[in-house]
């Protein structure tokens, strides 16, 4: 059911979307280094009882990727805020995973945007954040950007591995590698650890208890990226009552362990 149907233009360039289902709105918000391919395990089902929203960010998967194109989260943030105003959505539901977290709190809590109810699973939200490698990547751009392409695709798919505690089907891992290994796409990809700031997220952590509507926490246990211990500072931080750890998953639930996710977000919603 996953497809990109649509195009939206934005501040940030051309933006690739996608629409099912029927019921009350809820918006799927990817992170890094994904695109919203990453929700198709759980979008079926989801559909079944919502109107849903997808969008591959600008700088990811099939959206626009250009040489001098912004995207990092600030960016994002106001790209999410022009996404609801093309849909037409005024309190929608939200899941979000990773980046898609720091990008809808920011879009909630400096843009007004308002939700009904509001999903954080394995988010960035709180520093520190990023690897050693990926501050590495960042202070190397320049040498990266112009590994010969197999090198590129070896870096990519370590990377990804390196989110994962379970094994995901071959065409699942091709989907998420693959954006990536086009001339635009490996541009992109390291210009993503360039314009990565952890201020982004400093501007947003003291008001994570003002957030104003009903949020669950859910997080892949195992995760190898950002620990549980993350999750339940950020729960703890929220100051509300719902949280859940999602068992022999990593950074990635929605693809790890799907069934899991779906039962955990659609008991919430």
């Amino acid at each position: 059911m996953w497809a990109l149907q649509h195009e939206y233009r934005t501040a940030a360039g051309n933006v690739a979307a996608g629409r099912a289902g029927d019921g009350p709105p809820l918006v799927l918000a990817h992170g890094w280094p994904w695109s919203s391919y990453a929700w198709h395990r759980v979008i079926p089902q989801l559909a079944e009882k919502h109107n849903l929203y997808w969008y591959d960010m600008p700088g990811y998967g099939q959206s626009e990727k250009r040489a001098d194109q912004a995207t990092s989260l600030d960016v994002q943030g106001e790209v999410f805020v022009e996404m609801l105003s093309h849909w037409e959505l005024n309190c929608p539901r939200v899941l979000a995973h990773d980046f898609g977290g720091a990008i809808t709190l920011r879009a909630h809590l400096l843009h007004g945007s308002d939700y009904e109810r509001y999903i954080l699973m394995n988010v960035v939200a709180m520093r520190p954040w990023g690897s050693d490698f990926f501050d590495h990547v960042g202070r190397h751009v320049a040498a990266f950007s112009g590994l010969p392409p197999h090198i590129h695709q070896a870096v990519v798919e370590a990377y990804i591995k390196g989110a994962l505690v379970s094994d995901l089907p071959e065409e699942d891992f091709r989907a998420l590698v693959a954006p990536w290994l086009s001339e635009d796409g490996v541009s992109s990809f390291y210009r993503q650890f360039a314009q990565a700031d952890e201020k982004f997220t400093e501007q947003i952590e003291p008001m994570f208890g003002d957030i104003r509507c009903a949020v669950k926490v859910i997080w892949g246990e195992d995760d190898p990226w950002i620990p549980l211990a993350r999750g339940k500072a950020l729960h703890e931080a929220i100051g509300q009552d719902c949280f859940e750890p999602i068992e022999r998953a990593g950074h990635l639930p929605q693809l790890e362990a799907p069934e899991k996710v779906l039962k955990s977000v659609l008991d919430f919603l």
